[in-house]
């Protein structure tokens, strides 16, 4: 995580190696850099993660011996991922909330209300098997990925918002994700809320509050390896994936198809009634761009190891398959919205000559 610039035409990502998305909140991380050197960054870091994670289910499902026992090993390493995003985050990845606090609480609304919906809708009409479809609920109840920070830059949308809200679903799914997947889910199989609570704290808001402490505590050396955190991170959900692969390998060749159509859906949607949301609430343009992608992109690596931990690994299988996609999705259309963008600024810009 970081903070940006309130204005979302100047904001940069991060340096060439520091702008990896991460579908389970892989940090954006080290000095901002401008200009068409940052933009290189941030579109090769969303080229690359989705290609890594590609190859690691791949693994996962050839070799699956290779990751037998591994399941175990989820929690603490989506834990080294957390902590390797509170490394990144500084109080000023908070101000926003003070600042623009209707913007920020529409996207919470938006995201823990739009996704989970999706989720359970989308389990019901295409007639899951309860595995499935507790597994695709679960990734709608996940909190926002970081991802979601490199792409709304890219697609020119309110970075700051999108930072902020990303920050504040995080800290806030302690409280959110277990009630919501007891409430959707709960139909399909059994959901223990309160350990679910426990991981979640234990996986998620102790090791990003930790590596947060340890940046105020110690940012001048935190700031020498700012640039390997994303690559790190990057790395760890990829392993995470292929232990969630491996774990449902069985099952795949007959459930992937399936699988594969409710993340596009649940993806798909989650990015246009975001748009939508912002739109409807008057943001404006770059806040409506930062909303669709709040909305629509997840922090994947929890909800894998969430239904690891308390489902079965077939359950995972959604999240897994969500990590890759919602990069991909999420760079083509943050594409296709900056071209957009592009085009009509010079028209604004004539229109708004004469006035001087």
């Amino acid at each position: 995580m970081r903070s940006e610039p309130d204005s979302p035409t100047e904001a940069t990502p991060d340096g060439p190696d520091a702008a990896v998305p991460a579908s389970s909140g892989a940090p954006v991380t080290a000095a901002p850099e401008a200009g068409d050197t940052g933009d290189r960054a941030a579109r090769r870091a969303v080229t690359v993660f989705p290609v890594l994670v590609l190859a690691a289910g791949a693994l996962g499902l050839l070799t699956p011996g290779t990751f037998a026992g591994w399941s175990v090993s989820v929690p603490y390493l989506l834990g080294v991922v957390m902590f390797a995003m509170g490394l990144t985050m500084t109080p000023k990845d908070f101000e926003g909330v003070a600042k623009r606090p209707w913007a920020v609480g529409l996207g919470l609304v938006a995201h823990y209300v739009i996704m989970p919906g999706l989720g359970w809708l989308i389990a019901n009409a295409l007639d899951l098997p309860p595995q499935l479809a507790a597994g695709v609920i679960l990734v709608g109840c996940a909190p926002s990925g970081t991802a979601s920070n490199v792409v709304t830059y890219l697609a020119r949308g309110d970075v700051a918002l999108s930072v902020s809200v990303a920050t504040v679903s995080t800290v806030l799914a302690p409280l959110v994700t277990p009630p919501l997947t007891l409430l959707l889910a709960g139909e399909f199989l059994p959901v223990d809320a309160g350990s679910m609570v426990t991981d979640i704290l234990k996986t998620v808001l102790l090791p990003v509050l930790a590596g947060l402490a340890v940046r105020l505590l110690a940012g001048r050396y935190v700031d020498r390896v700012l640039g390997a955190l994303p690559w790190l991170s990057a790395l760890t959900i990829a392993v995470i994936v292929a232990v969630v692969v491996a774990g449902s390998s069985a099952a795949i060749k007959s459930a992937a198809l399936l699988v594969f159509v409710a993340v596009v859906l649940h993806n798909g949607l989650g990015l246009a009634l975001g748009y939508g949301a912002g739109k409807l609430a008057g943001l404006g343009a770059p806040a409506s761009r930062a909303m669709a992608f709040e909305v629509g992109m997840q922090n994947s690596g929890l909800a894998a190891s969430l239904a690891t931990a308390h489902f079965s690994p077939l359950a995972a299988l959604p999240a897994a398959v969500f990590s890759v996609w919602h990069n991909v999705s999420g760079a083509l259309v943050a594409a296709w919205m900056a071209y957009r963008a592009r085009r009509s600024e010079p028209v604004a810009g004539a229109a708004a000559e004469p006035a001087r």
